[in-house]
Protein backbone atom coordinates (compact mmCIF):
# COMPACT_ATOMS: atom_id res chain seq x y z
CA UNK A 1 0.00 0.00 0.00
CA UNK A 2 2.80 2.40 0.82
CA UNK A 3 4.68 1.71 -2.60
CA UNK A 4 1.46 2.66 -4.35
CA UNK A 5 1.28 5.77 -2.14
CA UNK A 6 4.92 6.64 -3.04
CA UNK A 7 4.23 6.38 -6.83
CA UNK A 8 1.04 8.58 -6.69
CA UNK A 9 3.35 11.35 -5.01
CA UNK A 10 6.47 11.07 -7.47
CA UNK A 11 3.16 11.49 -9.75
CA UNK A 12 2.12 14.68 -8.55
CA UNK A 13 5.52 16.07 -7.54
CA UNK A 14 6.16 15.62 -10.88
CA UNK A 15 3.19 16.79 -12.32
CA UNK A 16 3.34 20.06 -9.84
CA UNK A 17 6.57 20.20 -11.82
CA UNK A 18 5.48 19.71 -15.71
CA UNK A 19 2.89 22.56 -14.94
CA UNK A 20 5.23 25.24 -13.43
CA UNK A 21 7.58 25.06 -16.10
CA UNK A 22 5.04 24.83 -18.73
CA UNK A 23 3.66 27.94 -16.89
CA UNK A 24 7.22 29.54 -17.95
CA UNK A 25 7.21 28.57 -21.29
CA UNK A 26 3.95 30.13 -22.68
CA UNK A 27 3.30 33.64 -23.09
CA UNK A 28 -0.36 34.26 -22.57
CA UNK A 29 -0.90 35.71 -19.26
CA UNK A 30 -4.10 33.50 -18.52
CA UNK A 31 -2.70 30.82 -19.89
CA UNK A 32 0.42 31.04 -17.17
CA UNK A 33 -1.99 31.96 -14.35
CA UNK A 34 -4.05 28.54 -14.83
CA UNK A 35 -0.56 26.19 -15.17
CA UNK A 36 0.31 28.36 -12.03
CA UNK A 37 -3.08 27.07 -10.04
CA UNK A 38 -2.46 23.42 -11.54
CA UNK A 39 0.82 23.34 -10.09
CA UNK A 40 -0.78 24.66 -7.13
CA UNK A 41 -2.90 22.03 -6.77
CA UNK A 42 -0.87 19.17 -7.62
CA UNK A 43 2.08 20.16 -4.73
CA UNK A 44 -1.42 20.43 -2.63
CA UNK A 45 -1.81 16.92 -3.38
CA UNK A 46 2.14 15.91 -3.06
CA UNK A 47 1.82 17.59 0.52
CA UNK A 48 -1.14 15.33 1.50
CA UNK A 49 0.50 12.08 0.27
CA UNK A 50 3.64 13.41 2.03
CA UNK A 51 2.08 13.76 5.47
CA UNK A 52 0.90 9.98 4.92
CA UNK A 53 4.15 8.70 4.04
CA UNK A 54 6.48 10.36 5.84
CA UNK A 55 8.44 10.73 3.04
CA UNK A 56 9.92 12.92 0.05
CA UNK A 57 10.68 12.33 -3.37
CA UNK A 58 11.84 13.58 -6.55
CA UNK A 59 10.04 14.76 -9.71
CA UNK A 60 10.48 12.22 -12.93
CA UNK A 61 12.98 14.76 -15.12
CA UNK A 62 12.64 12.54 -18.32
CA UNK A 63 8.25 12.68 -17.98
CA UNK A 64 9.05 16.78 -17.14
CA UNK A 65 11.34 16.93 -20.68
CA UNK A 66 8.52 14.81 -22.38
CA UNK A 67 6.20 17.05 -21.49
CA UNK A 68 8.07 20.32 -22.33
CA UNK A 69 8.92 18.78 -26.09
CA UNK A 70 5.19 17.84 -26.43
CA UNK A 71 4.07 21.55 -25.43
CA UNK A 72 6.66 22.54 -27.79
CA UNK A 73 5.52 20.43 -30.79
CA UNK A 74 1.83 19.62 -30.15
CA UNK A 75 0.65 22.83 -28.31
CA UNK A 76 -0.13 23.49 -24.54
CA UNK A 77 -3.99 21.98 -24.66
CA UNK A 78 -2.46 18.17 -26.17
CA UNK A 79 0.05 18.58 -23.34
CA UNK A 80 -2.17 19.15 -20.71
CA UNK A 81 -5.04 16.94 -21.89
CA UNK A 82 -2.31 14.08 -22.16
CA UNK A 83 -1.08 14.51 -18.67
CA UNK A 84 -4.65 14.87 -17.23
CA UNK A 85 -5.73 11.14 -18.87
CA UNK A 86 -2.27 10.14 -17.01
CA UNK A 87 -4.07 11.66 -13.72
CA UNK A 88 -7.41 9.69 -14.32
CA UNK A 89 -5.49 6.46 -13.57
CA UNK A 90 -5.04 8.01 -9.80
CA UNK A 91 -8.30 8.81 -9.03
CA UNK A 92 -8.95 5.08 -9.71
CA UNK A 93 -5.69 4.48 -6.91
CA UNK A 94 -7.36 7.38 -4.34
CA UNK A 95 -10.82 5.85 -4.52
CA UNK A 96 -9.49 2.12 -4.15
CA UNK A 97 -7.19 3.37 -1.29
CA UNK A 98 -10.08 5.93 0.35
CA UNK A 99 -11.23 3.49 2.99
CA UNK A 100 -8.09 3.30 4.55
CA UNK A 101 -7.40 6.82 4.01
CA UNK A 102 -10.40 9.08 3.88
CA UNK A 103 -7.99 12.16 3.00
CA UNK A 104 -7.24 11.20 0.01
CA UNK A 105 -11.47 11.68 -1.44
CA UNK A 106 -10.44 15.44 -1.54
CA UNK A 107 -7.92 14.14 -4.07
CA UNK A 108 -10.43 12.72 -5.91
CA UNK A 109 -12.38 15.96 -6.09
CA UNK A 110 -10.00 17.95 -7.19
CA UNK A 111 -8.78 15.22 -9.99
CA UNK A 112 -12.65 14.88 -11.15
CA UNK A 113 -13.75 18.79 -11.28
CA UNK A 114 -11.57 21.54 -10.15
CA UNK A 115 -8.89 20.48 -12.84
CA UNK A 116 -10.85 19.40 -15.79
CA UNK A 117 -12.29 22.78 -15.29
CA UNK A 118 -9.24 24.87 -15.72
CA UNK A 119 -7.93 22.55 -18.62
CA UNK A 120 -11.12 23.69 -20.14
CA UNK A 121 -10.63 27.24 -19.25
CA UNK A 122 -6.84 27.41 -21.56
CA UNK A 123 -7.14 29.11 -24.79
CA UNK A 124 -4.64 28.30 -27.33
CA UNK A 125 -4.66 30.16 -30.72
CA UNK A 126 -3.91 27.03 -32.92
CA UNK A 127 -7.05 25.06 -31.71
CA UNK A 128 -9.30 28.15 -33.14
CA UNK A 129 -7.99 27.41 -36.51
CA UNK A 130 -8.65 23.25 -36.31
CA UNK A 131 -11.31 23.72 -38.99
CA UNK A 132 -8.76 25.31 -41.06
CA UNK A 133 -6.17 22.80 -40.64
CA UNK A 134 -9.02 19.78 -41.06
CA UNK A 135 -9.98 21.62 -44.27
CA UNK A 136 -6.42 21.57 -45.19
CA UNK A 137 -5.59 17.75 -44.67
CA UNK A 138 -8.85 16.10 -45.93
CA UNK A 139 -9.11 18.43 -48.99
CA UNK A 140 -5.35 17.34 -50.37
CA UNK A 141 -5.92 13.67 -48.58
CA UNK A 142 -9.26 13.02 -51.03
CA UNK A 143 -8.33 15.02 -53.07
CA UNK A 144 -4.41 14.02 -54.21
CA UNK A 145 -4.48 10.45 -53.07
CA UNK A 146 -6.97 10.18 -55.60
CA UNK A 147 -5.29 12.06 -58.22
CA UNK A 148 -1.81 9.65 -57.94
CA UNK A 149 -3.81 6.52 -57.72
CA UNK A 150 -5.22 7.48 -61.11
CA UNK A 151 -1.61 9.11 -62.50
CA UNK A 152 -0.05 5.65 -61.36
CA UNK A 153 -2.34 3.69 -64.09
CA UNK A 154 -2.29 6.75 -66.25
CA UNK A 155 0.98 7.05 -66.78
CA UNK A 156 2.72 4.42 -64.70
CA UNK A 157 6.49 6.51 -64.75
CA UNK A 158 6.95 7.68 -60.67
CA UNK A 159 9.32 10.52 -61.59
CA UNK A 160 6.19 11.99 -63.94
CA UNK A 161 3.45 10.90 -61.58
CA UNK A 162 5.24 13.07 -58.95
CA UNK A 163 6.12 16.21 -60.84
CA UNK A 164 2.41 16.14 -62.08
CA UNK A 165 1.40 15.74 -58.36
CA UNK A 166 3.22 18.26 -57.42
CA UNK A 167 1.96 20.68 -59.54
CA UNK A 168 -1.65 19.60 -58.99
CA UNK A 169 -1.27 19.67 -55.47
CA UNK A 170 0.61 23.37 -55.11
CA UNK A 171 -2.01 24.66 -57.29
CA UNK A 172 -4.85 23.53 -55.37
CA UNK A 173 -3.28 24.72 -52.32
CA UNK A 174 -3.50 28.49 -53.19
CA UNK A 175 -7.02 28.08 -54.64
CA UNK A 176 -8.05 26.50 -51.19
CA UNK A 177 -5.98 28.86 -48.98
CA UNK A 178 -7.54 31.82 -51.22
CA UNK A 179 -10.66 30.31 -50.72
CA UNK A 180 -10.65 29.52 -47.07
CA UNK A 181 -9.34 33.26 -46.90
CA UNK A 182 -12.66 34.77 -48.78
CA UNK A 183 -14.76 32.26 -46.31
CA UNK A 184 -13.74 33.36 -43.35
CA UNK A 185 -13.20 37.00 -44.81
CA UNK A 186 -17.04 36.34 -45.46
CA UNK A 187 -17.61 35.32 -42.01
CA UNK A 188 -15.77 37.34 -39.71
CA UNK A 189 -15.63 40.82 -41.49
CA UNK A 190 -11.43 41.16 -40.15
CA UNK A 191 -8.50 41.06 -42.45
CA UNK A 192 -6.26 39.10 -39.49
CA UNK A 193 -8.17 35.84 -38.63
CA UNK A 194 -8.96 35.54 -42.30
CA UNK A 195 -5.79 35.32 -43.24
CA UNK A 196 -3.96 33.10 -40.51
CA UNK A 197 -7.41 30.70 -41.24
CA UNK A 198 -5.54 30.58 -44.57
CA UNK A 199 -1.99 29.95 -43.67
CA UNK A 200 -3.37 27.17 -41.46
CA UNK A 201 -5.46 25.79 -44.33
CA UNK A 202 -2.40 26.15 -46.77
CA UNK A 203 0.17 24.67 -44.47
CA UNK A 204 -1.52 21.90 -43.89
CA UNK A 205 -2.31 20.92 -47.92
CA UNK A 206 1.84 21.36 -48.72
CA UNK A 207 2.13 19.54 -45.89
CA UNK A 208 0.39 16.77 -47.37
CA UNK A 209 1.34 16.90 -51.12
CA UNK A 210 4.58 16.49 -50.00
CA UNK A 211 3.95 13.64 -48.00
CA UNK A 212 2.34 11.79 -50.12
CA UNK A 213 4.61 12.55 -53.10
CA UNK A 214 7.67 11.74 -51.36
CA UNK A 215 7.26 7.71 -52.22
CA UNK A 216 6.87 8.94 -56.09
CA UNK A 217 10.33 10.64 -56.21
CA UNK A 218 12.65 7.96 -53.72
CA UNK A 219 10.98 4.94 -55.09
CA UNK A 220 11.21 4.02 -59.17
CA UNK A 221 8.15 1.49 -59.19
CA UNK A 222 4.91 3.65 -59.10
CA UNK A 223 2.64 0.61 -57.98
CA UNK A 224 5.13 0.50 -55.09
CA UNK A 225 5.34 4.08 -54.74
CA UNK A 226 1.37 3.95 -55.05
CA UNK A 227 1.18 1.39 -51.80
CA UNK A 228 3.66 3.59 -49.39
CA UNK A 229 1.73 7.15 -50.55
CA UNK A 230 -1.63 5.21 -49.01
CA UNK A 231 0.07 3.78 -46.19
CA UNK A 232 1.43 7.29 -45.18
CA UNK A 233 -2.32 8.93 -46.20
CA UNK A 234 -3.53 6.46 -43.28
CA UNK A 235 -0.91 7.36 -41.05
CA UNK A 236 -1.86 10.97 -41.61
CA UNK A 237 -5.23 10.44 -40.71
CA UNK A 238 -4.51 8.09 -37.76
CA UNK A 239 -2.33 11.11 -36.05
CA UNK A 240 -4.63 13.92 -36.71
CA UNK A 241 -7.40 12.28 -35.68
CA UNK A 242 -5.40 11.29 -32.34
CA UNK A 243 -4.63 14.83 -31.65
CA UNK A 244 -8.33 16.11 -32.17
CA UNK A 245 -9.89 12.99 -30.17
CA UNK A 246 -6.92 14.59 -27.34
CA UNK A 247 -7.87 18.09 -27.30
CA UNK A 248 -11.66 17.84 -28.39
CA UNK A 249 -12.52 15.43 -26.46
CA UNK A 250 -14.16 13.33 -28.88
CA UNK A 251 -14.41 9.50 -30.43
CA UNK A 252 -11.09 8.20 -31.60
CA UNK A 253 -12.38 5.42 -33.57
CA UNK A 254 -15.28 6.81 -35.35
CA UNK A 255 -13.99 9.57 -36.76
CA UNK A 256 -10.45 7.77 -38.18
CA UNK A 257 -12.74 4.96 -39.89
CA UNK A 258 -14.36 7.24 -41.52
CA UNK A 259 -11.81 9.80 -42.95
CA UNK A 260 -9.88 6.48 -43.84
CA UNK A 261 -13.01 5.19 -45.95
CA UNK A 262 -13.01 8.64 -47.46
CA UNK A 263 -9.91 8.85 -48.51
CA UNK A 264 -8.85 5.47 -49.88
CA UNK A 265 -12.15 4.58 -51.22
CA UNK A 266 -11.75 7.82 -53.76
CA UNK A 267 -8.20 6.53 -54.20
CA UNK A 268 -9.54 3.20 -55.35
CA UNK A 269 -11.90 4.65 -57.77
CA UNK A 270 -9.73 7.29 -59.26
CA UNK A 271 -7.40 3.64 -59.89
CA UNK A 272 -10.19 2.66 -61.74
CA UNK A 273 -10.53 5.91 -63.54
CA UNK A 274 -6.93 5.81 -64.49
CA UNK A 275 -7.02 2.45 -66.00
CA UNK A 276 -9.80 2.95 -68.44
CA UNK A 277 -8.53 6.23 -69.34
CA UNK A 278 -5.67 4.52 -70.17
CA UNK A 279 -7.12 1.23 -72.34
CA UNK A 280 -9.38 4.03 -74.08
CA UNK A 281 -7.27 7.13 -75.14
CA UNK A 282 -4.21 4.40 -75.27
CA UNK A 283 -1.73 6.61 -73.48
CA UNK A 284 1.33 4.67 -73.13
CA UNK A 285 4.55 7.25 -70.85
Amino acid sequence: MKQALLAEQKNEITAYTIYKKLAGMVRDTKNTSILKKMSQEEYRHYQVLKQMTQEDVKPSRMTVLFFQLICRLLGLTFAMKTLERNEDKAVVIYGEMAGQYPQLMTLVADEQSHETQLIAMIDEERLNYMGSVVLGLNDALVELSGALAGFTFAFQNARLIAVTALITGISASLSMSASEYLSTKQETGKTGPSLKAAVYTGIAYVFTVIALVLPYLILTNPFISLAVCLLIAVMIIFLFNYYMSVVQDTPFRRRFLEMAGISLGVSALSFLIGLLVKQIFGIDV
